[in-house]
């Protein structure tokens, strides 16, 4: 089984600005099923290339199927998805052995950043990027699922 271990922080200042190169990778996602420890989504990535994505499990380590699609495909699916559509650029900065994944929403979620460093095992022990504020990895509501269905989380 494929696996993703990951862990997500809210983002807390602009730091991390400096630290991009590049304009990032401009993200549409459009869901299909989510349940309690299941998704299955669309991706479009920059309008040419598209993927399917299974997620299984919760928290930091998940089972994660990913497969390339024909954009056209990801296209008719996106009008068929169940919530928001997803929308957000991705930033992937250098940090040490690591790259973290930074996602600057947009459309509804606007104003929200997340960052992402996905490990190599569950207890891989790291210095965190000073950007990062608080923990959401254990957190379902920050999920991208949760955030189609739900909108930005009520804190």
């Amino acid at each position: 089984m494929a696996r993703e271990i990951e862990r997500k922080f809210l983002v807390r200042n602009d730091e991390w600005r400096r630290l991009v190169e590049g304009a990032g990778a401009r993200i549409r996602q459009a869901y299909f099923f989510v349940g309690e420890d299941r998704s299955c989504r669309i991706r479009i990535i920059d309008e040419t290339t598209a993927r399917l994505t299974i997620k299984t499990g919760r928290g930091i380590d998940r089972g994660e199927f990913e497969y390339e699609i024909p954009l056209q495909d990801a296209e008719d699916l996106a009008a068929e998805r169940i919530g928001s559509l997803i929308e957000k650029r991705r930033y992937r900065i250098a940090h040490g052995d690591h790259v973290v994944e930074l996602d600057v929403f947009e459309g509804e979620l606007a104003g929200l950043v997340l960052g992402e460093i996905e490990l190599s095992s569950a207890d891989t022990q790291m210095a965190l990027p000073d950007y990062f504020g608080e923990e959401v990895t254990d957190n379902p509501a920050y999920t991208n699922a949760r955030l189609a269905l739900n909108g930005l989380p009520k804190n």
